[in-house]
């Protein structure tokens, strides 16, 4: 090539990244950046209140009733909407990946950046998360020998599994399903769509009330909190694949730059109407106790009018907060300072390997005479820093950034 042709070629490539920088939707990356944020704390929470079953690590005893509410409330409003907005931002970038790479690079570039991460949880992290079942008291997990290496080794089979990257396995199946319908239609969605008014209100309506409808539907089948083939909140399949399917019709239509400012105010408002009427109602008005009460069951599924009005609750609180942020990121988050940068570079390796860094800190912090929510705190800000900085040491080793 001539040198003509070098500088000519090194000028195109140049302009290419410029418009793709300038493209780029930075308020996005934010906005996932503080999700990720958010999921890392929901986990600390399930150490200090929020406790579930066959949890990595749980501290006992469980004796303060303010920290037990207050986190099991804070866990139950996350996972009304933080792993659908995933989706959502997922299903936006989908499309123009599909359309750069091909279906064939596409496939290959999802089975790297999702899979290979999914299986280094499955077989490393998983297992050296859950050395903290080991060190939880005995009376609560019936282990009574010290913990050693052959007992560890004869263990390990049970102690392999999903843990959070079980959303990454489900969008790797999403990614398939919409390089499969992709195929089937030919590719005629290849090219952008015009671009569209955001739907009005009547619409955003109806679409709550269908979701909502099918949420209520699916939870008699697999109520909340039922973990089916390690995916531990099935229930909310229908809000995760059709917010999936919105990102990819957002993108098309470019409904992300246009939303109006004033529907994300009643985004909102919606989020806050449902949290104060439609969350209290869903347990018949029961305050929660250190007791998982008929009134906390109900509101899960199996067909009862509580898990109805849940289902109300978590759709019209999911997508009002969701338009609510977008609006409020675009406004006043949008910039692409190097602060943010760094989050966002970091956050998908700190989703990946949040999960053992915060079993070791909680473990150190065992003896720390504090109540729930202080301990709770003081975790927190010991651990968001530390995942962070493990992310950037990870991503400068040989080829770590092919993949993350």
């Amino acid at each position: 090539m001539t040198q003509i042709g070098m500088q000519s070629a090194e000028r195109t490539t140049a302009i290419a990244a410029k418009k793709e920088r300038a493209g780029r939707l930075f308020y996005i990356d934010n906005i996932r950046s503080a999700l990720i944020i958010l999921v890392v704390l929901h986990h600390v929470a399930l150490v200090y209140g929020a406790s579930i079953e066959g949890y990595y690590y749980v501290e006992p005893p469980f004796t303060d009733p303010l920290a037990f509410q207050a986190l099991l409330i804070f866990a139950l409003v996350n996972q009304a909407w933080f792993m659908g907005a995933f989706f959502l931002f997922a299903g936006y970038f989908t499309p123009g990946s599909f359309d750069r790479k091909g279906v064939g690079p596409f496939l290959r570039d999802r089975l790297i950046r999702l899979g290979i991460p999914m299986l280094v949880f499955y077989f490393i992290l998983s297992p050296i998360s859950f050395l903290g079942y080991f060190l939880m008291p005995a009376q609560l997990t019936g282990i009574t020998e010290p913990l050693t290496w052959q007992m560890f080794w004869q263990a390990y089979p049970d102690l392999v599994g999903l843990g959070p990257l079980w959303f990454v396995a489900m969008l790797l199946i999403f990614d398939f399903g919409y390089a499969a319908w992709r195929a089937v239609t030919a590719n005629r969605t290849s090219s952008p769509a015009a671009k569209s008014s955001v739907p009005g209100y009547l619409s955003l309506a109806i679409f709550v009330l269908l979701l909502a409808g099918i949420s209520y539907v699916m939870r008699i089948v697999v109520p909340l909190g039922t973990t089916v083939l390690e995916f531990p909140t099935l229930a909310y399949l229908p809000q995760y694949l059709t917010f999936f399917i919105v990102g990819i019709v957002a993108a098309r239509r470019d409904w992300l730059r246009t939303l109006p400012n004033a529907m994300g105010v009643v985004g909102f408002a919606m989020a806050i109407v449902a949290i104060v009427v439609l969350f209290p109602l869903a347990f018949s008005g029961e305050i929660f106790s250190l007791e998982v009460t008929p009134a906390l069951d109900n509101a899960m599924g199996n067909g009862h009018w509580q898990s109805a009005a849940y289902a109300l609750w978590d759709s019209i609180f999911a997508i009002g907060m969701i338009m609510g942020l977008i609006v409020f990121f675009r406004r006043f988050i949008a910039g692409a300072g190097s602060f943010g940068r760094f989050l966002s570079q970091q956050s998908y390796t700190v989703y990946i390997i949040h999960i053992p860094i915060i079993v070791f800190v909680v473990y150190a912090l065992r003896d720390v005479a504090l109540g729930g929510l202080l301990k709770f705190g003081l975790a927190s800000i010991i651990v968001l820093p530390l995942c962070f900085a493990a992310a950037y040491l990870i991503r400068k080793l040989p080829y770590a950034t092919r993949v993350l």
